[in-house]
């Protein structure tokens, strides 16, 4: 008797998902703009973190869904290669952050958010940058100075050499300035960096509400979803399962010399200066020389 529930309920949870997809297929599909679905008349806007490794970015992201009019959940790793490539984020973030489980989550499938989000942490995920000149992409570019950088690749890369390390950081970097020259549009980009996101946090949500032109604000806390601390998703390590923002840092096995985030050290404040220039920048209340703690 048992044994049948479970394969009734198991044979119910399999048509409920059938359905679901066939409905999110329909809905994203049907129409053929890259921005836009069936039965809703306002286009969709596309958000973007471009980031680099260990930056903050997956506390940005569980910030940004836990806003009512963005939908998203971490690294979708799409390779974005033309605007229909959009139509895949859409569908992914749709069936991927949401459970859909009785009535009650289905009503989530109105598909009524304003923004779909998602965040690109390497070269090779965009591989089209002119998806950067559309007006339908609005972009968050969040970075981290080198010392707790690095030392936190190296933590999760131990296999990684110093070299390596910091080699793929300062690349990352400068991949960032060329998006921004890309854009060419201060209007859709806004420079976030970490220290601010988490010692200066009010500041940046006011910022983020004003960008993106929400009625909901942004908060602190938000919801731990079924992909949060997921391998190849998000950060599997840090703190972000405390569903708020912790400022105390985590304790780090591996350490980069001196010599190397001095290297880095100049190749990030020149990304610094260039993206203050070519984005909106989060306007910092504090010394930005400071030291601050924070996250992994």
């Amino acid at each position: 008797m048992i044994q049948s529930k479970q394969a009734l309920r198991s044979q119910i949870r399999s048509w409920k998902n059938y359905w679901v997809q066939q409905y999110l297929n329909f809905r994203i599909y049907q129409n053929p703009d890259p921005y836009k679905i069936a039965l809703r008349k306002k286009p969709y806007q596309i958000l973007w973190i471009l980031s680099h490794m260990r930056s903050g970015s997956s506390l940005l992201t569980h910030i940004l869904s836990a806003n009512p009019e963005i939908i998203g959940y971490g690294e979708t790793h799409i390779c974005y290669e033309s605007p229909r490539d959009f139509k895949k984020l859409m569908r992914k973030v749709y069936w991927e952050s949401q459970e859909y489980r009785n009535l009650e989550d289905l009503q989530k499938l109105t598909l009524q958010e304003n923004y779909v989000l998602d965040k690109l942490l390497h070269d090779s995920k965009l591989a089209n940058i002119d998806l950067l000149s559309s007006p339908r992409v609005q972009v968050l570019f969040l970075i981290r100075e080198p010392q707790r950088s690095l030392n936190s690749i190296r933590d999760l890369k131990p296999s990684w050499s110093e070299a390596k390390t910091v080699s793929h950081y300062c690349k990352r970097l400068k991949t960032l300035v060329t998006y921004a020259e890309k854009m060419g549009s201060p209007e859709r980009s806004l420079l976030i960096q970490n220290s601010q996101l988490i010692n200066e946090s009010s500041l940046v949500f006011e910022s983020l509400q004003n960008f993106l032109g929400t009625q909901a604000e942004f908060t602190e806390k938000y919801q731990i979803l079924k992909t949060t601390g997921a391998k190849h998703v998000g950060d599997p390590r840090g703190k972000i399962m405390a569903g708020q923002i912790i400022r105390t840092p985590r304790k780090l096995e591996q350490t980069v010399s001196q010599t190397a985030i001095d290297d880095a050290h100049a190749v990030y404040q020149d990304c610094l200066q260039q993206l203050s220039k070519l984005s909106t920048a989060v306007k910092s209340n504090v010394d930005s020389k400071a030291t601050q703690p924070t996250l992994s």
